[in-house]
């Protein structure tokens, strides 16, 4: 756990300092986004070698649809109002 907080620090103190080289930004981006694909995919490699995972994936795949329904109609409806109340002036 310390590991983790004190390299997220060190990044963000690295961020703030190299910030203005565009170079390395793009290089930064690239790689965080090659990480992404690669934790993406040994995720799905674990999700499909769990034998009660696979064996319940109807189940599983319709709560999942349920939830990331009601997940995204509740993120509209609170991004709505927000901006309703703060960004609407009219």
């Amino acid at each position: 756990m310390e590991v983790g907080i004190i390299l997220l620090v060190t990044g963000i103190f690295l961020g703030y300092l190299l910030r203005n080289h565009s170079r390395i930004l793009r290089i930064g981006s690239k790689l965080t986004d090659g990480a992404i694909f690669l934790l993406l995919f040994f995720l799905g490699v674990t999700v499909g070698m769990n034998e009660k995972i696979i064996s319940n994936f109807q189940n599983i795949g319709l709560q999942s649809l349920v939830i990331t329904l009601f997940a995204t109609i509740g993120s509209m409806a609170v991004t709505f109002v927000f901006y309703k109340f703060f960004f609407d002036k009219q």
